[in-house]
């Protein structure tokens, strides 16, 4: 079993992540500085091979001395500023992740990592040029910070490979949803506001659409890269590729629930709400070996998960 290093580990993906991993017998060491992160997310008392640190991966000083008191061998640096609204309020914040990763890199190819992970984003893409969006042949040509840093991550670990032959994976992560993500992203939102009877808020008519991945899709297809030594030095999107338009997914939450909340539609956001999204997802179904959750299933999931709090 490996000693392994999850940054943002209190995060959504990140926790999911760190539970599988512990129960799959790995050492694992989960970081983050709870800016966002939930420690609620981390049931350590039944993961006895992890253990957690506040830490702030932007600091050298704080994460250096998680690594060369904990060695791993493998990092997941999934750490930093998420979600369109935050990440366009705050672009200062966003551009210190880039801080972050220099620290990871720099430690890792120092004191013999054999592979870092890296939570790349869809946002790469900008507005779409060709649909689906495929990792070898969709330009990535989005000018928002947040794109921009994640942009400059991938080119950190081509960088770092070419020159020190530090191995590296890149996930491009597309919407990803289920039971125990934070409240501000559209599906959790959707719901709750649906279940309190509440009125579902909308930007613009909502008919920009996405795709909607699972939260086991994505943390299990992630793995398999792990596991299999796949997708060494390369990339992979993480999605899915079922599209659906915004308002089309409230409407479904809608009928799921029962609820009699309206949908009330908000002024357009200014930038970073693209009109479409939808991967190619080859690669991630051969790292699967199936085929991902439909929504519909999905959504039935996170309303019976006893974890949903309102």
């Amino acid at each position: 079993m490996a000693r392994v290093l999850v940054t943002g580990g209190a995060g959504f993906i990140g926790s999911e992540l760190v539970i599988k991993l512990a129960h799959a017998g790995h050492q694992v060491v989960a970081v983050d500085d709870l800016t966002t992160g939930d420690l609620g997310k981390l049931p350590l008392d039944e993961l006895p091979g992890a253990h957690f640190i506040k830490c702030d991966v932007n600091r050298f000083e704080d994460i250096s001395s998680v690594f060369y008191a904990h060695r791993p061998e493998y990092v997941f640096h999934y750490a930093a500023v998420v979600g369109v609204k935050r990440t366009i309020e705050n672009p200062v914040m966003v551009l210190r992740d880039v801080d972050g990763i220099r620290n990871i890199l720099d430690l890792s190819k120092n004191t013999g990592v054999r592979r870092v992970f890296y939570s790349s984003s869809s946002e790469v893409y900008g507005e779409p040029v060709e649909i689906p969006q495929n990792e070898r042949t969709t330009p990535l040509n989005s000018k928002l910070p947040y794109a921009i840093v994640k942009n400059l991550g991938e080119a950190f670990l081509r960088s770092y490979q070419k020159e020190f032959g530090l191995d590296y994976t890149v996930f491009r992560f597309f919407n990803t949803y289920g039971p125990r993500q934070s409240r501000d992203f559209v599906v959790s939102k959707f719901i709750r506001a649906a279940l309190k009877g509440e009125d579902i808020t909308i930007y613009g008519d909502g008919a920009q659409t996405r795709t909607f991945c699972y939260i086991d899709d994505n943390v299990d297809a992630c793995l398999a890269a792990f596991r299999g030594e796949e997708v060494v030095n390369d990339v992979v999107n993480i999605g899915s590729d079922q599209e659906i338009g915004i308002l089309d997914l409230a409407k479904e939450i809608l009928a799921l629930t029962g609820s009699s909340s309206r949908i009330v539609h908000l002024p357009p956001l200014e930038e970073g709400d693209m009109t479409r999204r939808m991967p190619d997802v080859t690669r991630m179904r051969k790292l699967l070996g199936r085929e991902p959750l439909p929504l519909r299933d999905g959504l039935q999931h996170v309303l019976a998960d006893t974890r949903f709090i309102l």
